[in-house]
């Protein structure tokens, strides 16, 4: 690696900075009270939102954790019971919040692809019974983090959500990365939203914003999410400076997450021609990279890799994970795969 190159950060898409122009953006931002409902910044970004993924209402939260659980405790009463692939972000990543926070039990489904199907949910959904805790809630994930950012194809979304609907149950859609399977596919956010009764959709990952995230649904649903946001403290004063960013980051950044997408399987082909690993074609931008030698450990691989300014993380015992984004670019790409292969030519030779 050049002298004095910054790091090829690929721990994740959440680690992008806001560009200058998304930062004039912010600087130039209209705002006012949100709470009190007159930021007109918050509204302009709520409504647009709101728009593309074809629901009644949209409202700006701080993190995608708490618009999750929000989702959940509008769904699910206290002592119900929710389905999840046990892979999933909601179940494995966000602090047990499901049970802390709302008194809901989250029951995990083994896949074999990380993706629920309809007869995965079909078989999980509880009978009525006074023994056993009732079905109040189906959370899907798309993209897929754990499963390497795999895509949930619209037609297995539709087929879940046509048993939820069979046994009164409603459909939550954790889309934190789900403007990657826009891009993926070219299937726009509304058709993927319209099978859930409530998609979060994050902006800090690889659109570019600095925070923040989406909840959309019905208006009666968003009415009470509003409360349910402001109870948990995420009431935001002059918060369209942080939405004029989700706003820029809408507009502008969703073409250009092919990109990232076209670096994903760069890497990943790249990893493959290294001895001693695999990585699977990605569907989107996150890259599992899998260490088949069993002479060669994650920790200290990753440890020689972050002295040589290749940032990745470790997602299992022989597992690493490399994220692409819009501050990492082809020729950052190629520096990551030279780095991983002459690492891992230095462990071998130790």
């Amino acid at each position: 690696m050049p002298e004095h190159s910054p790091p090829i950060d690929l721990r994740s898409d959440t680690v992008t900075r806001p560009s200058a122009d998304m930062r004039k953006a912010i600087a130039e931002a209209e705002v006012g009270d949100a709470v009190l409902g007159d930021d007109p910044t918050v509204a302009e970004f709520e409504n647009f939102a709101a728009e593309i993924l074809g629901k009644e209402r949209a409202l700006f939260f701080p993190s995608g954790i708490m618009a999750n659980q929000t989702a959940i405790m509008l769904h699910a009463p206290p002592g119900t019971e929710a389905i999840i692939d046990a892979g999933g972000h909601i179940l494995n990543w966000e602090e047990s919040a499901a049970a802390a926070w709302g008194g809901v039990q989250l029951r995990a489904v083994q896949t074999m692809d990380g993706l629920l199907s309809a007869a995965d949910v079909a078989g999980a959904i509880r009978p009525r019974s006074l023994h056993l805790p009732q079905t109040a809630l189906i959370c899907l994930e798309n993209t897929h983090n754990s499963a390497g950012g795999r895509i949930l194809s619209l037609a297995q979304l539709a087929e879940v959500s046509s048993v939820a609907r069979e046994n009164d149950v409603p459909v939550h859609l954790d889309g934190a990365r789900l403007p990657n399977a826009v891009a993926a596919t070219g299937i726009p956010f509304a058709q993927w939203a319209e099978h859930a009764d409530t998609v979060m959709v994050a902006l800090s990952k690889g659109l570019g914003a600095p925070v923040g995230s989406i909840l959309a649904g019905t208006d009666l649903l968003m009415e009470r999410a509003w409360r349910i946001r402001r109870r948990l403290g995420g009431g935001m004063r002059q918060a369209g400076i942080l939405a004029a960013a989700g706003l820029f980051a809408l507009r502008h950044n969703l073409s250009r997450l092919d990109q990232d997408h076209q670096n994903a399987r760069t890497l990943a082909d790249g990893a493959r021609q290294i001895d001693g690993f695999h990585a699977d074609v990605p569907d989107t931008n996150i890259v599992m990279i899998d260490i088949i030698d069993d002479s060669i450990h994650a920790e200290p691989l990753l440890a020689r890799l972050h002295a040589r300014g290749v940032w990745m993380t470790q997602f299992g015992p022989r597992r690493l994970r490399a994220v692409t984004h819009l501050d990492v670019d082809s020729e950052g790409i190629r520096r990551s795969i030279v780095a991983l292969e002459e690492t891992v030519g230095a462990l071998a030779g130790t």
